[in-house]
């Protein structure tokens, strides 16, 4: 599967393809991906079908890409390995160039596979029920307008504060070096089962992330009556909020298997990608 409107998707796809069939594997894909690529490949339906046929799904592109794949196929186990033509590439575990490396990896078991959660966003907005579903984060932002929004908070059943913000993100552990990160929250490694909640500029300069139990059931409730809101699952999907909705925010039942090759590491990723220095680098 591949970010269908990059423009180097095409040839990285053709080579792996070619790469995969040279060692008798058989290659399949998704009918979006099939199309693009203009591979003659067996194309299934969706992604969620497709990751019902293959022992591996092989995704090219950035996070964004990596971000859609694995809500479209929650619910399966078939593990992820991400190829980054894209930016930074956090969630990838190697570039385009490493391509023919890292399949030599696989094919001799050098890796592991990583178990990521998912979170999700359940209750009713102006009446109705929804459900969205994210792998980094939950985000309740304001609208066009430049005014502040009002959030009230609760942990488990227990007031925290109200915040008076432009927006506030509720982050998984995978999602602390996303847009958390960018708003002053904590780096969390993967394996901390833990939620940042992240205000985004908030009014009062003592409101801090806060770093809670991934277990614990976070309740937003929307104050604010005359600013727009919205609630985006990793930057993806959109829905309109209201005065008066109420958003539950915990950990999903859902939850995503990515491969990391051998020699690459959480750490290691932290260090290139965000180019950090030392004596012990």
């Amino acid at each position: 599967m591949a970010h269908t409107e990059k423009a180097a998707s095409r040839d990285v796809l053709r080579k792996a393809a070619s790469l995969i069939a040279a060692t008798g594997r058989t290659v399949l894909t998704e009918q979006a991906t099939a199309e693009m690529s203009r591979l003659k490949l067996p194309a299934a339906e969706s992604a969620a079908a497709l990751a019902r046929q293959v022992d591996l799904l092989l995704v090219f592109g950035g996070d964004g890409t990596i971000l859609r794949v694995a809500r479209e196929v929650a619910g399966t186990k078939t593990p992820i390995l991400g190829i980054n033509i894209g930016g930074l590439g956090f969630l990838t575990a190697a570039s385009a160039k490493q391509l023919p490396q890292a399949l030599k990896q696989l094919w001799n078991g050098d890796f592991s596979v990583e178990t990521l959660p998912m979170i999700e966003a359940t209750g009713r907005k102006q009446g109705s029920p929804f459900r969205e579903l994210a792998l980094n984060d939950l985000v309740i932002s304001r609208g066009t307008v430049p005014r502040l929004i009002e959030l009230e908070v609760n942990v488990d059943g227990e007031v925290l504060t109200r915040y008076r913000c432009d927006g506030l993100i509720l982050s998984s552990p995978t999602g602390s070096t996303a847009y958390s990160l960018a708003s002053g929250g904590a780096i969390v490694s993967p394996r901390a089962e833990v939620f940042a909640i992240t205000p985004i500029c908030p009014h009062t300069l003592s409101n801090r992330s806060l770093i809670v139990s991934l277990d614990s059931a976070i309740e937003v409730n929307v104050i604010s009556k005359h600013v727009e809101s919205y609630l985006s699952a990793d930057g993806q999907v959109r829905a309109d909020l209201h005065a008066g909705d109420r958003i539950t925010i915990r950990r999903s039942r859902q939850t995503v298997r990515l491969i990391r090759l051998t020699g690459g590491s959480f750490f290691t990723t932290l260090r290139h990608k965000l180019h950090w220095s030392g004596s012990n680098v």
